[in-house]
């Protein structure tokens, strides 16, 4: 096989520390797969938190989430909007149990580790994220949930 040429490819997959409202890391974020044609555009990400750590909440004006747990216990909130308030749900995520999850757009979503090991979800958003849509992602605290704050 000497002189062959090979069409196998390595390419960087980068990871991002996460922090939380207050500024406190809360896990990391690994983008797992790009788009074939600009690779600027993320289809596939890992959102890994750390035990008992909180991600969120935030919404995405454009993008729905597509939600699977590989490692760990997740518990996934969402709030729905209704009429002039937002409506909490929970939702359980074990990889002990694999489920997907759907999350459409306009939902505001908060992520909890509450197993005694790192949580890793993956996500592949529909569309795949775009860093050039700046204001798709809509950040929301709990208090501005529970007081039906619409942004």
């Amino acid at each position: 096989m000497e002189g062959m040429m090979s069409n196998v490819t390595v390419e960087p997959a980068r990871k991002v520390k996460t922090v939380d409202h207050q500024k406190a890391e809360n896990g990391w974020l690994m983008e797992l797969f790009k788009d074939k044609e600009t690779q600027l555009k993320t289809e596939v990400y890992m959102s890994v938190a750390f035990p008992g750590a909180f991600k969120g909440y935030h919404l995405h004006r454009v993008r729905t989430a597509r939600y699977i747990c590989l490692r760990g216990k997740m518990r996934i909130i969402t709030y729905e909007r209704e009429g002039d308030r937002w409506v909490r749900t929970e939702h359980i995520l074990d990889a002990q149990n694999p489920q997907r999850l759907f999350i459409p757009s306009n939902v505001a979503t908060g992520l909890e580790n509450i197993g005694t090991e790192e949580g890793w979800l993956i996500n592949y958003p529909d569309p795949a994220y775009d860093p050039s849509l700046t204001d798709e992602q809509v950040e929301y605290s709990q208090e501005e949930l529970e007081r039906g704050v619409l942004k």
